[in-house]
């Protein structure tokens, strides 16, 4: 794992980016030249940061977060009628204890949406995840509020990605094309029950599989921790108006190893309710994702630059996928 920070997660105001997100000349910019520093001096050491800067209004992002604590206090019956199911290309509700993290129970409840696709698009592997996202019909709109959120958290990751690109020393379009020109996106929207006892696990230690994960959580909970080299669980204290980000096992495997994702898990002490929505930017769904050969060449005496697998990203996926709800016919 690349962290050895001890005690925070930097701060990283990404607006100069974002002016210059369209000119394949942005490196120029000295504004855009620091974000880029930044970016890659987080990933190196964290692969954790927080976004400030990045355009997406407090209002939207506290809206969801208020929309989605709404949902999450109905009754059972009613939220179950949009409950996960095998059938249902995995998509929909989730009671509490349904979710597994290598292996054993999280305490949380949570909706997972994935990109629709047209049926037989990518054939027997994207057969598991066929379906519409179901969506509650209370709160009413929440669908159309949700649609406009996941648009413009698809857009940050692409622009926040081109940065981290350019950090990688490649063009800004490196993980665009035949790789992410045509991005898969998986969202989670997650309640956390409160608690009256310490170190409840809701959600385990693991690593993102995708590329990047943008998460909106609660502003007056602390339960997100990363760890870091000296095997240190570090808090992610919230931060008003922030998205916190962090890179995937994708990401790991393009950079040629030299990004590492990084472990964290979820553990809310507090006896109040916490919700949180974690956006996955992906890569194309049947992208052949393995080193690219631009990082191979710019990185081949680094020591993390160990990086031989190759996958196919919609197959890793329906694999993590149907692990995870190994039980969920037990369950519901």
């Amino acid at each position: 794992m690349a962290t050895n920070f001890k005690s925070h997660l930097p701060i990283i105001d990404i607006s100069p980016l974002l002016v210059k997100c369209d000119d394949s000349d942005m490196m120029e910019d000295a504004g855009v030249a620091e974000v880029v520093g930044k970016l890659d001096r987080a990933c190196r050491d964290v692969g954790f940061f927080y976004v400030v800067g990045h355009g997406i209004s407090d209002s939207l992002m506290n809206k969801v977060k208020e929309m989605t604590h709404r949902f999450f206090e109905l009754p059972y019956e009613e939220k179950l009628k949009i409950k996960i199911t095998p059938a249902a290309g995995y998509r929909g509700y989730q009671r509490i204890g349904v979710n597994f993290t290598s292996g054993k129970q999280d305490f949380h409840e949570a909706i997972d949406c994935y990109r629709e696709f047209k049926q037989g698009k990518y054939g027997e592997t994207g057969k598991v995840l066929e379906g519409p996202n179901q969506w509650p019909e209370n709160p009413q709109k929440y669908k159309e509020l949700m649609d406009e959120y996941i648009k413009l958290c698809t857009d940050l990751s692409r622009n926040i990605l081109r940065g981290i690109s350019l950090a990688l020393g490649g063009s800004p379009y490196e993980f665009e094309g035949e790789m992410a020109g045509d991005p898969f996106w998986v969202m989670r929207i997650i309640g956390y029950p409160g608690v009256n006892q310490k170190n409840v696990i809701g959600c385990g230690a693991h690593t993102d599989y995708g590329l990047l994960t943008l998460i909106n959580q609660d502003d007056d909970k602390t339960a997100l921790q990363v760890k870091n080299l000296a095997g240190d669980w570090i808090p992610a204290t919230p931060i008003h108006g922030s998205f916190i980000c962090n890179i995937g096992d994708m990401l790991k495997i393009l950079s040629n190893g030299v990004y590492e994702s990084t472990l964290h898990r979820v553990m809310n002490n507090s006896p109040l309710y916490r919700v949180c929505i974690a956006f996955f930017y992906e890569t194309n769904f049947d992208a052949m994702v393995e080193p690219l050969d631009i990082f191979k060449e710019k990185y081949p005496g680094d020591k993390r630059s160990q990086v031989s697998k190759r996958v196919v990203y919609g197959e890793h996926l329906v694999n993590k996928v149907q692990t995870t709800f190994v039980n969920l016919v037990e369950h519901i």
